[in-house]
C-alpha cells in the first residue's frame, strides 16, 4: 500500500479513518512449534471480524520469535501477509499490515527491510532496546527506519519494558515526514497527553492516533482533546491493542459506536445516554483486561491470559508460549473465570462458533 507517494497517501487515509487493529498472537503446538493451521485461523478470524489492520511480530506475538534458535520472525511475517492477501483477493481492500520492529538500529533496519519484502505497509517502532539513549539518538534511529518503511510511533508503558518519552521527543518525532501514526500505550494519562499535546502543537493532520491504553480504551476513543483551545478537537482514530486480539468482532462494533458518537451522528437527544453506556462498557472492558493481562502481577501473565481466552473459543489448542515458564499467574485463571461470567456481553463466542470450522479448514 505504501510503496509510492499514492500508496503513502492511501495508508494515511486508511489509518485516519480509524480501525480495530489486533496485536496478533502466536499459535503454537504442545511442542512449542508454530501451529500454522491455527495461526492462519487467527488471521482469518481478525479479517472476518472486521479488523482494519493487523500488527504482527509485536509483544503479543512474542519477541522470542527473533531468537535465532527459534527462527520464527520471517515465517510468521510471511504467513500473516499471505493469509491476508488470500482473504483480500476478492475484496476491494484488505487490512493495513503493520510489522513490529525492535532492537538497536542495525537489527531494527534489518527487520524493517524484511517487513517491506513481505509486503507490510508500516513498522511499529519499539525503542525499548535503546535504553538510556537521548532524544537525538532515538530520533536519528526513527529517521533511518522511516527511509525504509513508513513508521508508527510507540509509547510503551515502562512496566513492560518501555521507557519515558517526553514531549520534546514527540515533537521531534512528528517532524519525520513518513510518520503515519502513533500508538499511545503508556497506561498513564499525563504521558498520553504528552503525545496528544505534541501532535496538536505540530499542526499535522496526517498522523493518526491509536490507543494502546488497554485500561482506558473507550475513554481514549471518546475524548475530544484540545477542543477548549478554539481549534478542532483531536480524536484517537482507533486502537492497536492486545486486548483486541480477543473478542474482535465486538471491538469493531464498539469502535463504530464511539465514532458515531464523536462524529455527531447519534443526535443530541440520544448522545448523553449513549456516552454513558459506552463509558460503562469501557469500565467492564477494563475489568476484563485486568484479568486477561494480569495487572495484579505487573502483566506477567498477559500473553498466556490472551491465549486462554482464545483457547476457550477453540481458536488456539492451548496457551503455550515459547518460554515454557511463561504461564498464568497464581489466581489469574480464577479472575478470568470471574470476568467471563460477569461480562458475557463483551464476548463474541457465537461469532467464533459460527465460523471456526471454516477458519481452521
Amino acid at each position: 500500500m505504501a510503496g509510492s507517494d499514492a500508496g503513502l497517501v492511501a495508508l494515511r487515509r486508511a489509518l485516519l479513518d480509524g480501525h480495530v487493529i489486533p496485536a496478533h498472537p502466536l499459535a503454537l503446538t504442545a511442542q512449542r512449534r508454530l501451529d500454522e493451521r491455527r495461526q492462519v485461523a487467527l488471521t482469518r478470524y481478525y479479517c472476518d471480524a472486521g479488523a482494519g489492520g493487523l500488527a504482527v511480530a509485536v509483544h503479543t506475538t512474542q519477541f522470542a520469535i527473533r531468537d535465532p534458535s527459534v527462527g520464527l520472525l520471517a515465517p510468521v511475517l510471511e504467513l500473516a501477509s499471505r493469509t491476508v492477501r488470500d482473504w483480500s483477493r476478492h475484496r476491494r481492500t484488505g487490512p493495513v499490515m503493520i510489522a513490529g520492529v525492535c532492537g538497536a538500529t542495525p537489527q531494527a533496519m534489518a527487520e524493517a527491510t524484511q517487513a517491506v519484502s513481505h509486503g507490510y505497509d508500516a513498522a511499529l517502532v519499539s525503542l525499548a532496546a535503546l535504553g538510556g539513549a537521548d532524544n537525538a539518538s532515538m530520533l536519528d534511529h526513527c529517521r533511518r527506519l522511516a527511509e525504509v518503511i513508513p513508521i508508527v510511533g510507540f509509547y510503551l508503558q515502562p512496566a513492560v519494558g518501555g521507557r519515558v518519552l517526553d514531549r520534546h521527543f514527540w515533537r521531534g518525532f512528528l517532524e519525520i515526514e513518513r510518520v503515519v501514526a502513533i500508538k499511545v500505550a503508556p497506561f498513564d494519562r499525563y504521558r498520553t497527553w504528552d503525545v496528544v499535546g505534541a501532535l496538536l502543537e505540530s499542526g499535522r493532520q496526517d498522523v493518526a492516533l491509536y490507543t494502546g491504553n488497554d485500561d482506558s480504551i473507550v475513554a481514549d476513543l471518546l475524548t475530544p482533546f484540545g477542543a477548549s483551545n478554539g481549534r478542532p478537537a483531536l480524536h484517537f482514530s482507533g486502537g492497536l491493542l492486545g486486548q483486541w486480539a480477543v473478542w474482535t468482532s465486538r471491538a469493531v462494533e464498539l469502535l463504530q459506536r464511539c465514532r458515531t458518537l464523536t462524529r455527531g451522528e447519534t443526535g443530541q437527544a440520544g448522545s448523553n445516554g449513549e456516552a454513558l453506556r459506552l463509558l460503562a462498557t469501557g469500565a467492564d472492558l477494563t475489568e476484563a483486561n485486568a484479568a486477561f493481562f494480569d495487572a495484579a502481577h505487573q502483566f506477567a501473565g498477559c500473553i498466556p491470559g490472551i491465549h486462554e481466552v482464545l483457547r476457550r473459543q477453540g481458536l488456539l489448542a492451548g496457551r503455550w508460549c515459547l518460554d515454557p515458564h511463561e504461564e498464568l499467574s497464581p489466581g489469574q485463571m480464577a479472575e478470568i473465570d470471574r470476568v467471563l461470567c460477569a461480562h458475557p456481553h463483551l464476548a463474541d463466542d457465537t461469532f467464533v462458533r459460527e465460523h471456526l470450522d471454516r477458519w481452521l479448514a
